[in-house]
C-alpha cells in the first residue's frame, strides 16, 4: 500500500513540474513595465506609449558589428528590468539608430519604446 501511494505522490510531483515549467517559458514578463508605464496597443503589439529604452556600443570594427553590439544592449537593458517579453528590438516601436566611426572604432546608439 505504501508503494502505490509513494508512487502516486511522485507522479503527482512529476506532473507539477511539468505543468510549471510550461507556464514559466510561455512568458517573462516581469509586470514592472505596464506597472511603472502607461501603455497602448499597437496593431498586434502592446507597446510602452512614451518610455524610450537606448543601447550603445563603442570600439567596434564594423558598423555591423556595432550595430550589433548596441541592441544587444537595448535588448539586455530591457530584458533586465521588465523581463525578456518586452526585450526584442524587433518588436520595438519608434525605433532610430545613429552610427559614427572614430579612432578607436565605430560605435552606434539605438533607440526605442519597448513593446511585447
Amino acid at each position: 500500500m505504501m508503494k502505490k501511494i509513494s508512487a502516486c505522490v511522485a507522479a503527482v510531483s512529476m506532473c507539477a513540474g511539468v505543468l510549471a515549467s510550461a507556464v514559466s517559458v510561455r512568458a517573462d514578463d516581469t509586470g514592472l513595465g505596464q506597472f511603472l508605464h502607461s501603455v497602448r496597443k499597437e496593431g498586434r503589439k502592446v507597446c510602452m506609449a512614451d518610455h524610450f529604452h537606448t543601447g550603445t556600443s563603442a570600439g567596434a570594427s564594423s558598423k555591423k558589428a556595432a550595430m550589433y553590439q548596441a541592441v544587444d544592449s537595448w535588448q539586455g537593458f530591457t530584458a533586465a528590468e521588465y523581463g525578456t517579453d518586452w526585450a526584442r528590438y524587433r518588436k520595438a516601436s519608434s525605433k532610430s539608430a545613429k552610427c559614427s566611426v572614430g579612432p578607436s572604432g565605430w560605435s552606434c546608439e539605438v533607440l526605442g519604446r519597448p513593446c511585447k
